[in-house]
């Protein structure tokens, strides 16, 4: 089987992110706000696939941010959705975004195994140990006070699940959370799936690197960013493993500097679903520590126009020059959003990315899609 893009050496990843929910990543009012149908999923993976991009990456939401758009009250679920992207594509990997306190180990073991099949092996598993409280009391579930709580969850559910992709003969688990008896994963998948975690707080940091393949973190102050990359990889290798730092990022990439910033201000500042951003930063002030709390207050705008991503905003050659700056602070890659993806990613794709194969940090596109 050929080399998962995910792991290649050299190679600066890039994705998308969240184009299976209402807005993607942009909390505005404009019309041409991102539409997340299956067609348009659908054709954006295919647009994604054939430009070489390695993966996507869904959000996965219960319920929304208020506001007049109600951002993210519509989201596409993430297994499903991936299974019907992979069925329909060649080579880009496609994530499946899964809360550890909804979905069994053992039901979540068995899809990834079946969508590993029907995409032959580019199936990954983005793990949420859950912060968002509305969305437990959504769904019935009492969320844990302390993370310590949480994460020791997490933990026991990602090792039943890594004990039914690994055991080949019946077994019963019995843990503090989960009590199994005569289970047995098959089929198991047919290669290492690619992990992915988001964390801030100390307890999800350490679960990230002890289980994760790339961890997912803000990039808000690039010169802040390479002290913090390296001493998560410090961690992770004092407890013999390898993990890539991935962040997020938002693009706005127009002919001209004046173009790219005029459309922010329409979009991203004019007619911003405030209601909804404001909604959304209380939450992520009150329940998630995926941002620091002390830069929080200070990216309002930047939660507006890309849920707090990191802004490329201007002409190819400005947005090329960011995402090396990314890729020199540490960045293993990123995930890119924009207000429209479909619409906007062509023209990234025909102006950017050859300055990306130029500057080294990506493999040109048909060798990627051959290695992918």
């Amino acid at each position: 089987m050929t080399e998962n893009s995910m792991f290649a050496e050299g190679q600066f990843v890039l994705g998308t992110f969240a184009s299976n929910c209402s807005g993607g990543m942009s909390v505005t009012k404009v019309p041409e706000r991102w539409v997340n149908s299956w067609d348009n999923n659908l054709k954006l993976a295919r647009l994604l696939d054939d430009a070489g991009i390695d993966f996507m990456l869904p959000i996965a939401r219960w319920i929304g941010y208020g506001g007049e758009t109600n951002f993210h009250g519509g989201v596409l679920e993430t297994m499903t959705w991936a299974a019907g992207l992979l069925a329909s594509t060649q080579n880009i990997n496609v994530f499946a975004t899964i809360h550890t306190a909804a979905n069994h180990p053992a039901v979540v073991a068995k899809q990834i195994a079946t969508i590993d099949q029907i995409s032959r092996g580019r199936i990954g598993l983005n793990i949420v140990a859950g912060w968002n409280e509305p969305e437990y009391k959504a769904l019935g579930l009492d969320l844990p006070a302390g993370h310590e709580e949480r994460y020791a969850y997490a933990q026991e559910w990602f090792d039943v699940i890594k004990a039914l992709w690994t055991r080949t003969e019946t077994f019963d688990w019995d843990g503090a959370f989960f009590k199994l008896k005569g289970i047995l994963g098959d089929p198991r998948p047919s290669r290492k799936v690619p992990i992915l975690n988001a964390a801030g707080s100390g307890e999800g940091r350490a679960f990230a690197v002890k289980n994760a393949d790339f961890l997912f973190t803000p990039a808000i102050d690039l010169s802040r960013s390479g002290e913090e990359i390296a001493a998560l990889k410090q961690q992770a290798r004092d407890v013999g493993k390898k993990v890539g730092v991935l962040t997020f990022s938002h693009v706005v990439c127009r002919p001209t500097e004046k173009e790219a910033k005029d459309y922010l201000q329409h979009f991203g500042q004019d007619n911003a679903d405030w209601a909804a951003v404001d909604n959304l930063v209380r939450l992520q002030f009150a329940h998630a520590h995926s941002f620091p709390h002390d830069l929080l207050a200070l990216i309002r705008d930047r939660m507006a126009a890309g849920h707090g991503g990191f802004p490329l905003v201007g002409t190819p050659e400005q947005v090329a020059e960011g995402l090396i700056a990314l890729h020199k602070a540490g960045f293993d890659g990123t995930t890119l959003s924009f207000v429209d993806y479909a619409e906007e990613f062509p023209y990234f794709r025909d102006t950017v990315l050859p300055m990306l194969e130029s500057a080294g940090i990506r493999r040109p596109v048909a060798k990627a899609a051959k290695a992918a």
